[in-house]
């Protein structure tokens, strides 16, 4: 993937989440946010994934410890 491929994807995510954060403002539960972030990152055309299993690798051996990402976008950016 080049630089600007992701240049462009973390604007448009950046952007979603300026969306949201101003018309939900503060204090909002983090499911609201989960929600409303899913919903502009679609409308933008972002594939995403929610509450994906992420398993830790510690020497050599990977562990299913229950570690899942609010969102993947693009099969490529985590958010938090």
């Amino acid at each position: 993937m080049s630089e600007y491929f992701y240049s462009e994807l973390t604007r448009e995510i950046i952007a979603a989440a300026i969306e949201v954060h101003s018309h939900l403002g503060p204090g909002m539960l983090e499911s609201a946010y989960e929600e409303c972030l899913s919903f502009e990152l679609e409308n933008r055309g972002i594939k995403i994934t929610r509450q994906a299993p992420i398993p830790v690798v510690y020497k050599d051996i990977k562990l299913e410890c229950g570690y899942r990402a609010d969102i993947i976008a693009d099969g490529k950016v985590i958010l938090e």
